[in-house]
């Protein structure tokens, strides 16, 4: 499919009709961010950006679900994004654990800013929880990234978009499969509003930042010539011994063809230990890489293979192929009009699948609205939509 170009036009209502060319406006909106996990802060930077272009005050709040310095302060230092506000400092913890100890934290924060709008985005325990709070303390909840589907319940995610979706006033597409989501599940027309992707905006932002970064990262991991990418950190891979052991088999099978960078998110990497493998010298262990970084090397790569949503994203955007090890996606956009492809988690599957990416290669189809301004679409809908008192709330017919 051919991708899409667009110009400066701006969103103005629901299902994204394309309108007049639009000034930012003015407002007095408060508006307070939440982010919780690493890739929160790619989606949060363009909109924080957006909303003070006009005049509306806002609030960053880091509810430190990830805290590593690799998983956490690279991405606020390399992004430019302020100092949080505030950070809860949560930690790691079980689903219900880390949910509440958000939810504990967040409330008297509320209670002190009492912000019109808290814009949540993604679908992770702090987005969830933090959408809670808001709904019960009366505030306008703005979900970015709504509407996306993968159908397996047994993917905490899954639970946490879905019930995020439903405390949400504005419900923010990246695409239109979201959309038709939404509308099948019931939600009204002026809820929801198709504004593109805010990760891509991030991604066409930082472009040349990330190559210019690319070759010292290589020399520094001791890979010369073409190389495959690789990203593990869903339980459903990582915790499962037989499901990881044999995703490892897999990408050391692909190594023999061409070196495979593997950046390891901490507790990959303590299950990789744990996994007792002789793994190939080439396939190239690493530390978890700040968002240039792996910027750069996304853009390199001759193949990516994946368990991360935004990463499907990032290598449609870029024409880069992809293998989301998985049996589901959230994101069917990357797949209908992307470069991306599920290839489970079998062994064999994965490499047959992996030989045929790489003979085939990739392609620039970046779907519909994917053009970098969907923050300024997300921010103008925010501040023409006014207060809580100026609207109908979620189950108000």
């Amino acid at each position: 499919m051919v991708g899409h170009s667009f110009d400066d036009r701006c969103v103005s209502e629901a299902g994204a009709e394309l309108g007049a060319v639009c000034s930012p406006a003015v407002s007095s909106l408060s508006v307070a961010c939440v982010s919780g996990a690493r890739p929160n802060f790619p989606k949060l930077k363009p909109v924080l950006d957006a909303l003070e272009e006009r005049s509306c005050q806002t609030y960053l709040v880091h509810t430190g679900q990830h805290y590593d310095h690799t998983m956490s302060d690279i991405f606020l230092d390399e992004l430019g994004i302020r100092k949080p506000d505030w950070n809860l400092a949560i930690g790691s913890g079980s689903h219900g654990q880390q949910t509440a100890r958000i939810m504990e934290a967040f409330e008297p924060i509320l209670d002190e800013l009492r912000p019109d709008v808290v814009l949540v985005v993604g679908d992770v325990n702090s987005t969830v929880a933090c959408a809670l709070v808001a709904a019960k303390a009366g505030c306008l909840v703005a979900h970015v990234e709504a509407g996306l589907r993968s159908r397996d319940w047994a993917m905490p995610e899954e639970v946490n978009r879905v019930v995020t979706d439903r405390l949400s006033d504005y419900l923010f597409a990246t695409s239109r499969d979201a959309v038709e989501n939404l509308k099948s599940e019931g939600y009204r027309e002026d809820q929801i509003h198709l504004v593109g992707n805010v990760m891509i905006d991030s991604l066409l932002a930082n472009k040349q930042r990330a190559l210019g970064r690319q070759q010292v990262v290589l020399d520094r991991l001791g890979v010369e010539g073409p190389y495959a990418l690789a990203t593990l950190h869903r339980p459903s891979n990582v915790d499962d011994p037989d499901t990881f052991n044999g995703v490892l088999q897999a990408l050391s099978e692909i190594s023999a063809v061409l070196p495979v960078v593997f950046p390891a998110h901490p507790r990959t990497f303590r299950r990789i230990t744990e996994s007792g493998q002789s793994l190939p010298g080439s396939l190239v262990i690493s530390e978890p890489l700040g968002y240039l970084d792996f910027l750069g090397l996304e853009i390199g790569a001759r193949l990516v293979l994946t368990d991360s949503g935004g990463v499907q994203e990032e290598t449609t955007a870029l024409g880069v192929p992809c293998l989301t090890l998985r049996d589901s996606t959230e994101r069917p956009v990357t797949i209908a009009e992307g470069t991306n492809r599920l290839a489970g988690t079998t062994p064999s599957i994965i490499v047959g699948a992996a030989m045929s990416a790489l003979e085939k290669g990739g392609g620039r189809r970046r779907p519909e609205l994917w053009d970098g301004r969907a923050a300024s679409r997300i921010a103008d809908i925010l501040v023409s939509g006014g207060r809580s008192s100026d609207r109908r709330r979620p189950t108000e017919l």
